[in-house]
């Protein structure tokens, strides 16, 4: 896919809209709510990413927006909706993930809030840039707060979302190395759209049962 500010704006659109057909499928489920409401965050994400185009990258006000969803936000929210609908025989060690994000938010929003994010057009991608102190020890936790909290989720759609944006995580390295971070976002927003599926079904399931 050629990636630009009218693709961005698109596929943003669409998931947000997704977005919100899962929140309201899952409205009567508080628990599921933070999880349903994920693809509507990122299809946000994705209308920022358009606005950082059409300002030709730099470091304005589009550009930290997209950096703290990107960054501090997403690795709290992950592992916090995961525990918060996965079954309970799960939650205890969905705990580990749920802490490790917590910290890696940490740090990272301190890293946004002390260094400037600067963003670079680079082709059809967006390279983003904010100087992360131990970025490889970041770059894990963020995994496991992330992918890891889904893979051990205990839900099978979860796992199947999980092993979705770990195999996009992959693929994104290997052929946007120095633009992963916003290839795989896309990738993820895209692949949120699984979660419509699994909140539709559970809904489905507890209509049969007559809850």
């Amino acid at each position: 896919m050629c990636w630009s500010a009218t693709a961005d704006l698109v596929a943003g659109t669409g998931i947000a809209a997704v977005g919100v057909a899962s929140v309201i499928l899952a409205a009567r489920n508080p628990r599921d709510l933070p999880l349903a409401a994920l693809p509507l965050l990122l299809g946000a994400h994705q209308i920022i990413e358009a606005a950082v185009w059409r300002n030709d990258g730099g470091t304005g006000p589009a550009t930290l927006a997209w950096a703290v969803i990107a960054l501090p936000l997403l690795a709290a929210w992950v592992p916090a909706a995961v525990l918060c609908a996965a079954p309970p025989s799960a939650r205890r060690r969905l705990l580990i993930p749920l802490a490790v994000g917590v910290a890696t938010a940490t740090a990272l929003a301190y890293a946004l809030a002390t260094r400037t994010v600067t963003a670079e057009i680079r082709g059809h991608t967006v390279g983003y840039a904010v100087g992360l102190p131990q970025p490889e020890l970041i770059v894990i936790g963020y995994l496991i707060a992330t992918i890891g909290s889904l893979l051990v989720s205990g839900d099978r759609g979860l796992v199947l979302f999980g092993a979705l944006i770990a195999v996009g995580a992959g693929v994104s390295v290997v052929l946007w190395r120095q633009e992963y971070v916003s290839t795989w976002c896309a990738v993820a927003a895209v692949c949120s759209v699984v979660l419509l599926f699994r909140v539709g079904g559970r809904r489905r399931q507890r209509t049969y049962v007559g809850v």
